[in-house]
């Protein structure tokens, strides 16, 4: 299992919840995007988490064909996320909770999400199913407070998630999901454009990105 090392550095404001401009996994990465998931109840926005999420900086490097688009081509490029998805490069996507939630509400949301979209491109079998299930029991018993920590550590030379819990006062809890599947399915909620839970942070992915593919 891989530890993640918050750097002595910068922290970027999110809502009011801080982030570390850089972590350190096996290498340094940067944050290169951040945002939340929110949705209006009867007028009332009510947030649910923060998201941050980190990248290595050579990133760039997989998405040279956009070089010199402005960050509004690049949200509006739904081919550009898939290939920031598909980068060999190591990606951590950090939630931390706004709204309190139990985790089997948070487990229902995942499945939903991830079984609808497998469903979609005709790749939930039994064992998509199984490995899903696991991952769910996985947050069952969760409570998630606010400032709760959920991390998913997606490694660049392998095709499995590794979840993190981190809950106030306990000791983190850890799972790695090892069906592709799955685990590229969870990187595509949080990062598929158009497609993606979070508006907030696919926008400021673009800005960010946009901005080291003109240096």
């Amino acid at each position: 299992m891989m530890g993640i090392i918050t750097m002595a550095t910068e922290t970027v404001l999110v809502d009011e919840i801080c982030y570390p401009s850089k972590i350190t996994t096996t290498k340094p990465l940067s944050l290169l995007g951040h945002g939340i998931t929110d949705m209006e109840i009867h007028f009332l926005q009510v947030k649910f988490y923060a998201i941050g999420v980190y990248l290595e900086p050579e990133v760039v490097n997989h998405l040279q064909q956009w070089k010199g688009k402005s960050a509004k081509e690049l949200e509006d490029s739904d081919d550009f996320f898939d290939a920031l998805i598909s980068a060999p490069v190591e990606k951590v996507i950090r939630l931390v909770v706004i709204k309190e939630i139990k985790g089997a509400q948070y487990g229902v949301q995942i499945e939903t999400a991830v079984r609808d979209r497998l469903a979609a491109d005709d790749k939930y079998e039994d064992e998509e199913e199984e490995a899903l299930e696991k991952a769910i029991e996985f947050f069952q018993s969760k409570y998630f407070k606010k400032n709760s920590v959920i991390t998913y550590h997606f490694p660049a030379n392998s095709s499995t998630a590794e979840i993190v819990v981190s809950l106030e006062g306990k000791e983190d809890s850890k799972y790695v999901v090892e069906n592709a599947n799955v685990a590229e399915t969870i990187k595509k909620w949080y990062l598929a454009g158009s497609r993606a839970i979070s508006p907030s942070t696919i926008t400021s992915l673009a800005n960010n990105l946009s901005e080291e593919l003109s240096k």
